[in-house]
């Protein structure tokens, strides 16, 4: 009997070193495979995306962001005003925005939201834009509910040119889903995995924050637009 035990036990402890050195060349793999990300070749395309700016401007930048994005509503305050400023404003950059609907259901109804309201007039979207992301809430009640039609109507109220039959329409049949879909596969292609993503031609901007970068890259960009 105690033979019998003792072969028991053995199977048993030799079980689980088979367990734990299969588990252990599995997390090894894991850590050795390399994590791929996709790097454009060429610049992200911006037909058929809302532009600021000079059109014909020789540098665009293009900022893949979500409405309920926290990170890009700081972006949108705190960068986006310099860049204006130092390059936009003077015809030398333009500025495209492509949406990354990343936080559920809320940010789908915003970016269909967005491009009916671009649809509908497109010189009136940036106004949009920025009441849209002035509206989110504090960090702290970011997860509360805020995106919805009722607040997208409100916002839109004072906008004349936006029909506010042809915006719940829109929203409730989902009527701008392929724009937002086609978004969907720009920033699938462009290897997009967080949000603010800022792309300079084809150059991702590593720290979407690091003003003296972006004005590296845009300086450098520029320097081979004029050559």
């Amino acid at each position: 009997m105690k033979k019998k035990n003792m072969g028991a036990k053995f199977a048993v402890v030799f079980t689980l070193l088979i367990f734990v050195g299969v588990a252990l060349i599995v997390v090894l793999n894991q850590k050795n495979e390399p994590v791929t990300e996709t790097v454009a070749t060429e610049p992200p395309s911006i037909e058929g995306q809302p532009l600021y700016g000079a059109p014909d401007a020789p540098v665009t930048i293009v900022e893949f962001g979500d409405f309920k994005c926290p990170s890009c509503k700081a972006w949108g305050e705190t960068i986006f005003p310099k860049l204006v400023e130092d390059y936009v404003d003077r015809g030398d950059v333009n500025f495209a925005y492509v949406n990354v609907p990343f936080h559920g259901q809320e940010s789908i109804l915003a970016a269909l939201a967005a491009e009916s309201v671009y649809k509908q007039d497109p010189s009136i979207y940036w106004d949009f834009h920025k009441a849209l992301f002035s509206s989110q809430p504090e960090t702290a009640k970011h997860d509360e509910l805020w995106v919805t039609t009722e607040k997208l109507l409100e916002l839109t109220s004072t906008m004349p040119s936006i029909s506010p039959e042809k915006l719940t329409q829109d929203l409730e049949q989902e009527l701008t889903m392929p724009q937002v879909e086609t978004d969907t596969a720009l920033y699938k292609e462009n290897g997009v995995g967080v949000t603010p993503t800022i792309i300079i031609g084809n150059k991702k901007i590593s720290d979407p924050f690091d003003y003296e970068e972006i004005q590296k890259i845009l300086e450098e960009k520029l320097s081979a637009a004029n050559e």
